[in-house]
């Protein structure tokens, strides 16, 4: 492979001003789009001795076949460019969105004679007034069935209301107290725009004024005895405060932010954007990201912004915006972000108090989002068959993989040595057929790794036909063979999967050798760059980052990665009772009040015989046999 790429640009030919760059392969197509404040310093760490490059990265500068330049007055200038061409070329290398979804949003046309509310996806309506997104099209009717017994505004068609208009009978909606326009021959246009006006300034921010107005009206009918009217009033009260509570308050009233919360691995991202007006949160979008580089979180931040904000209206963006961690050119997106909106914008990262409380709130619903994403594209039947296929193929076996196991070892600092085994058939895991070893004495993981799978491999069952018995009960000339049921564990796996790159790979080719006899086909996935590694190879196997075979394996590799941590915890935490429970006169309650006052027994290692006999219910006597037994471990 050849170290320097043809089109490297010279020495010097590269400025040093802001600018935008892209990536063309051979045919001209844009492969990967890129801003920089200084466009020698940032170009120069793709074209680094390749050997150096992340994988992605050094497969993206191999499949192009140029690069060029586009030099701006500032960084916000690059920002923007960034952001248009990314839009107008969609590079197969920049973050692509997985969210191909049209949100419903809550809508009050404005512009019309009579406004009415209406649910829906477009947000190209002429003067109209958007709240949202909801997540689910019942959020919105739900909201609007509340809010139109407190302000009953029209929620009848176009033709609707003209007919109504003209005929001066009022529409079906408004007969059955449904509609409450002008239609209706209840209220004037102007007394119904006001009565709209109201109900975008309560959805604005969520006025408790209105409540408090209604819990008057309410008091003084109640006072005169018009309890008909009270009872109006009441259930008014009522809507308002379910309105309220579907949007609960979690923030001072006069917050206006975006937060974002992000979880990511080394090929996606999940995004959960929360939109809060008035203290509130009014809409929570949901997107998936594709990563082809391995890019940085403040990076992927920048990214995210430019997506959410660059066609958003000077209304949708709002006085603060929340994330996880501020990107380099966090005062470039600012001052960006305040030229659209006309007014201050703030990036921050929220440190503490409610916003940090929300923005984690935010986060834990992002990773969710990740793992349910990771496990709808396993558990799919097609996604499934496709990738058993697709690895299939891209390790070059005779048939498809439909039992795998993988295998990962965990350990504490070279004790407490314990492996795990996961079973996926059909590409759904077994977890009746999990399995977990211990490893007393070992030098390292390829070590372990050996021992664990020469253990595992003598349990096989070699599927020969000659060790099936004849059924006594048969009759004829031909003896009737009858197969053992074998037991789980004896059953032959397409595939076994090991966590880790070439050591671990050979490792286990080494055990498989010495075992003798089983065939079956061995790969490795090594986390930080998802190489896929083959016995015997010198190139690990890149698989496309969509690759449904791909995430196949990161599943299976997470899931024996969490099985095995958490047989070690089980394992570390019988040992540390059983070397307490040697003490003579020691309970399990003491125990436990031991380790939860000193936190671990390291600390309670370190202490004292007197600070241990600080512990109520622990004498000098006691605490000095406890001191005196863990001294001579």
């Amino acid at each position: 492979m050849a170290d320097a790429l043809p089109y490297k640009p010279k020495p010097g030919e590269i400025p040093t001003e802001p600018g935008v760059y892209r990536f063309r392969d051979a045919q001209g197509r844009v492969l990967y789009v890129g801003k920089a404040k200084n466009l020698r310093a940032r170009l120069s760490n793709y074209f680094a001795p390749l050997h150096t490059l992340h994988e992605r990265t050094r497969r993206m500068v191999l499949t192009a076949s140029s690069v060029e330049w586009t030099v701006v007055d500032s960084d916000v200038d690059s920002l923007q460019l960034e952001y248009t061409w990314i839009q107008e070329f969609s590079p197969p290398f920049n973050v692509r969105y997985k969210d191909d979804k049209s949100y419903p949003y809550m809508a009050i046309t404005l512009a019309d004679e009579a406004p009415r509310v209406i649910v829906t996806r477009n947000r190209r309506i002429r003067g109209a007034k958007y709240f949202g997104p909801y997540p689910k099209i019942w959020a919105v009717h739900d909201t609007i069935d509340l809010m139109i017994k407190v302000f009953p505004i029209r929620t009848c068609s176009d033709s609707s209301y003209k007919k109504a208009m003209a005929s001066g009978r009022p529409c079906f909606p408004g007969q059955i107290g449904r509609c409450g326009g002008p239609c209706s021959m209840t209220v004037t246009i102007d007394e119904h725009r006001a009565i709209v006006d109201n109900f975008v300034a309560f959805m604005s921010g969520g006025d408790q004024r209105f409540a408090k107005e209604l819990t008057k009206r309410m008091s003084e009918a109640s006072a005169a005895m018009d309890y008909e009217s009270a009872a109006v009033y009441r259930d008014r009260l009522q809507s308002i405060d379910a309105v309220l509570q579907r949007s609960a308050l979690v923030l001072p009233d006069d917050t206006d932010a975006d937060l974002f919360g992000i979880a990511e691995d080394e090929l996606s991202a999940a995004v959960q954007h929360f939109i809060v007006r008035g203290g509130r949160v009014r809409g929570v979008r949901a997107t998936t990201i594709d990563k082809e580089l391995d890019i940085a979180g403040a990076d992927l931040v920048d990214q995210v912004l430019q997506r959410t904000y660059g066609d958003a209206t000077a209304a949708d963006i709002p006085r603060h915006v929340l994330v996880p961690v501020l990107p380099d050119d966090s005062t470039e997106i600012e001052q960006w972000l305040t030229e659209r909106r006309g007014r201050r914008v703030s990036v921050q990262v929220a440190q503490r108090g409610q916003k940090a409380e929300l923005l984690k709130t935010a986060t834990r619903n992002a990773a969710q989002a990740l793992l349910l994403h990771k496990m709808r594209r396993t558990s799919d039947y097609t996604s499934r068959t496709r990738a058993l296929t697709d690895l299939q193929e891209a390790l070059g076996l005779d048939e498809a993989p439909l039992r795998i196991e993988c295998y990962d070892v965990s350990h504490l600092g070279g004790t407490n040595v314990v492996a795990s085994m996961v079973v996926f058939e059909d590409g759904l895991p077994r977890k009746d057929q999990y399995r977990s070893f211990g490893v007393a004495e070992t030098t390292d993981d390829t070590d372990s790794i050996y021992q664990v799978l020469t253990r595992r491999l003598a349990h096989i069952d070699a599927d020969d036909p000659s060790t099936a018995e004849p059924d006594p009960q048969a009759e004829g000339d031909e003896p009737v063979v009858t197969v053992r049921k074998k037991p789980r564990f004896a059953y032959r796996p397409q595939l076994l999967v090991v966590d880790g790159g070439k050591p671990q790979v050979e490792a286990a080719a080494r055990a498989l050798r010495d075992a003798g006899g089983p065939q079956i086909a061995l790969c490795g996935i090594a986390k930080r760059l998802e190489e896929v590694w083959l016995p015997g190879e010198d190139y690990p196997v890149i698989l496309p980052r969509t690759s449904e075979a791909l995430y196949l394996l990161q599943r299976l590799r997470d899931e024996a990665h969490r099985f095995a941590i958490t047989h070690q915890r089980s394992r570390r935490k019988r040992d540390i009772t059983t070397v307490l429970s040697d003490v003579p006169g020691l309970g399990q309650i003491r125990i436990k009040a031991l380790l939860r006052h000193f936190g671990s027994v390291a600390k309670l290692t370190q202490a004292t015989p007197e600070q241990i006999a600080e512990l109520p219910g622990i004498g000098p006597t006691l605490a000095d046999s406890v001191h005196r037994h863990l001294a001579n471990r």
